[in-house]
């Protein structure tokens, strides 16, 4: 039996807990806010996409950096096996949705946060109690000093502690810097899905428009890095929503690159069928103003956008509309226009990019190789994933392969 202590009661954290209380160890939690798991309360949008139905090497598709190192963390902790964890053991009843994305049935994060608690149980929680530095002996870690001059010693310490996106929920670079204290390379981190920054105002003038079944393409230099059908939003500074946050992680350097959103309005029509859609509008209001003809193609405040960027007087009349005008919006509608200056900043990121280096960590065991009975879960390792469960999946995995391999 092994005495672990875990800084972070996050998604990580408190999976790991749960693992190692299951194989016969004692577990500290230090967690420097007043209560756990803010971040996970967040996801989805309150509801917590807890997992992704799919097999493991579907699931590493969707790894966007370092997907090998997963490779048996995965397979022994796969998206299937969560989910019969938590509908089985932890009895919270799960739904999957489009892009197999899966939810509580209920819609509560909440529910996924108190099933984690459960499962973390009886390990001692320390609240209000941040890590200063890692006790090391020998060469080895063990235990972490706190910021009150608190030692917490044991056999091996889980830094689970996460990016540092979003810090108002407690992922505030800690885990790093402990990393160091031991010799670990951390790879600097960035936002990874995150909303866009628009060059321009196209969107701002269509804030708080939300689109759904539309056809997202990133194209970085003139070549498509993305393309995703779904649904996004309109936003005082671009674009947000669930499309976009995927698109961003296929983003490189938008600074040193020019970077460019196409959005496909009517993807279930090709050119041919939305120009008989359009003309049949056209002869219905053949006598009324070119504007009125956008009423049953696109949104009230798109509209006024929409008329800017064909080009057309909103005054002339429909019947006077040339063939070429006519194809000019049909190429608007097939490929709304949005140029993007740079990403969401940092703090408001989903997930971070970044972190630990793999290369230092033990990919079956989660161990460092630089510093025996030091572990690494979740966020904080150089490994994240597409939006769509994925992320918690890597979390889950990565914490139950740390919690499973500790020394007897």
């Amino acid at each position: 039996m092994a005495e672990l202590i875990i800084v972070g009661a996050g998604a990580a954290g408190l999976f790991a807990a749960g693992s190692a209380v299951r194989a016969g160890h004692r577990v500290t939690i230090l967690e420097h806010m007043a209560s756990p798991g803010k971040k996970l309360l967040i996801t989805g949008k309150g509801r917590c996409n807890v997992a992704n139905e799919c097999e493991p090497d579907e699931f590493l598709k969707h790894v966007r950096r370092n997907p090998r190192f997963l490779f048996s963390s995965m397979a022994a902790m796969p998206p299937r096996r969560v989910m019969a964890l938590f509908e089985r053991e932890l009895g919270v009843p799960l739904k999957t949705e489009r892009g197999r994305r899966v939810y509580p049935v209920s819609d509560r994060a909440q529910d996924i946060l108190d099933a984690l608690l459960r499962y973390s149980q009886p390990s001692d929680i320390c609240f209000g109690t941040q890590a200063e530095s890692l006790i090391l002996e020998n060469g080895r870690a063990a235990g972490i000093r706190t910021k009150d001059g608190r030692e917490f010693r044991g056999d091996a310490v889980l830094i689970a502690t996460g990016g540092v996106s979003y810090p108002t929920t407690g992922s505030t670079g800690d885990g790093y810097r402990l990393a160091r204290q031991a010799g670990h390379t951390v790879i600097d981190p960035e936002p990874s899905l995150v909303s866009l920054v628009e060059r321009g105002n196209t969107a701002k003038r269509m804030q708080g428009l939300s689109l759904r079944n539309v056809t997202l393409t990133l194209y970085e230099e003139g070549k498509a890095v993305f393309s995703d059908q779904g649904e996004m939003l309109f936003t005082h500074f671009g674009i947000s929503g669930p499309l976009v946050l995927s698109a961003s992680a296929h983003l490189r350097d938008v600074r040193r690159h020019r970077c460019r959103v196409e959005i496909d309005l009517k993807p279930a029509l090709d050119e041919q069928k939305l120009e008989a859609r359009v003309q049949r509008d056209f002869q219905e209001f053949a006598n009324r103003d070119a504007s009125k003809c956008l009423d049953r193609l696109v949104p009230a405040s798109m509209r006024p956008v929409m008329t800017d960027l064909w080009g057309i007087d909103p005054d002339k009349k429909t019947n006077q509309i040339t063939r070429e005008e006519r194809r000019a919006l049909i190429a608007l509608l097939k490929a709304f226009p949005v140029d993007i200056a740079d990403k969401g900043d940092l703090a408001h990121a989903v997930v971070t990019s970044g972190g630990v280096s793999v290369k230092e960590i033990d990919p079956k065991t989660m161990q460092s190789k630089r510093c025996p009975g030091l572990y690494f879960a979740g966020e904080v390792i150089d490994v994240d994933g597409y939006t769509g469960g994925y992320n918690l999946g890597i979390a889950f995995a990565t914490a139950h392969a740390a919690a499973t391999h500790l020394p007897e």
